[in-house]
């Protein structure tokens, strides 16, 4: 490979999706087969915080400020592609509402991405068939989230990292219904994890052992 890896993940057909920097040019984005060899290369943007695939074709990228504000493909600060690493779509705050500055919290399910952003902190909701909604939350820079149905579990809120706050999504907001603390199994305060990861309902994290994960569900 030509890239320094910074973000990976598995595509349809045991296909893989890289990106990273060190390639030529801005192409700092590649997709592999399952023979090992490389299909496409292109550019993906500058910055980018997550980058999450789904079962049904389509990759996410979102991005914080170092890249919303330099390059054209970051600053939209969200952005979909198809699993070839085509363009599909971009988001772009309707009036009134803050832009993305930097995405905290990301959460990709088959069909639909969440993020959470600074500065406001809203609930964006992105859908692939072009809906695209936005929340008022109680929630202030949440690391995580895990979503289903109506409900949303948000892990790292109001900048206390074992905090989970469970809310219940009506159209317009997030209502807060019961808080807690997260713990490991056995017990142990959880106070130092990795980036978590939000699939759906789950919500997977990585404490200091690189070899070792655990998974919350809602």
């Amino acid at each position: 490979m030509t890239l320094r890896v910074t973000h990976l993940d598995a595509l349809p057909n045991g296909r893989f999706i890289l990106q990273g920097y060190g390639a030529a040019g801005e192409q700092n984005a590649q997709i592999y087969g399952r023979d090992g060899r490389r299909r496409r290369s292109f550019a993906m943007g500058r910055a980018m915080e997550f980058m999450m695939g789904d079962r049904r074709h389509h990759v996410w990228s979102a991005y914080f400020d170092e890249g919303v504000y330099v390059d054209p493909i970051s600053a939209a600060g969200l952005v979909r592609w198809d699993s070839g690493g085509n363009h599909q779509w971009r988001y772009s705050a309707p009036e009134g509402v803050e832009y993305i500055d930097t995405v905290y919290a990301f959460n990709v399910d088959d069909g639909v991405a969440w993020a959470s952003y600074y500065p406001t902190f809203p609930l964006l909701e992105a859908r692939t068939n072009g809906h695209v909604r936005l929340r008022k939350t109680p929630v202030v820079a949440p690391a995580g989230m895990a979503v289903h149905g109506e409900e949303i579990v948000m892990l790292g809120g109001n900048r206390q990292r074992d905090l989970l706050l469970r809310c219940r999504m009506t159209d317009h907001e997030a209502l807060l219904i019961e808080e807690a603390r997260l713990t490991f199994p056995n017990g142990a305060p959880l106070k130092q994890y990795a980036r978590p990861v939000g699939r759906g309902r789950h919500l997977y994290l990585r404490g200091s052992s690189p070899r070792q994960w655990y998974v919350m569900g809602i």
